[in-house]
């Protein structure tokens, strides 16, 4: 039973879903210099999701593709600075205020 359990968690590990205050919001699935995001869009905010791993390294560039994920997805412009995540230094999530 446990070895069965292994394939099922590692697709919910694949699953971006948004933080509470984002779940009504659409999704939009894009892909910018190779790196996939999940962004959710409500009002003049945007979740915006990293999916896949990256090596450390790879990491450094990701708040400046999350900044145009945001905007690509929204059709708005990210309000330079906005840029928030819950954990400092964390290329996974962030929420971008938007100017509509």
């Amino acid at each position: 039973m446990r070895i069965a359990m292994i394939p099922l968690l590692l697709v919910l590990a694949a699953c971006a879903s948004p933080s509470p205050e984002f779940l009504a919001a659409p999704r939009q699935d894009l892909q910018i210099d190779g790196i996939d995001f999940a962004v959710f869009q409500k009002a003049n905010r945007a979740e915006v999701i990293r999916l896949g791993y990256l090596s450390r390294r790879d990491r450094e560039r990701v708040p400046g593709l999350m900044m145009q994920a945001a905007e690509q997805a929204s059709g708005c412009r990210a309000i330079p600075f906005s840029l928030k995540t819950r954990v400092p230094g964390d290329t996974a999530e962030a929420r971008i205020n938007l100017k509509c």
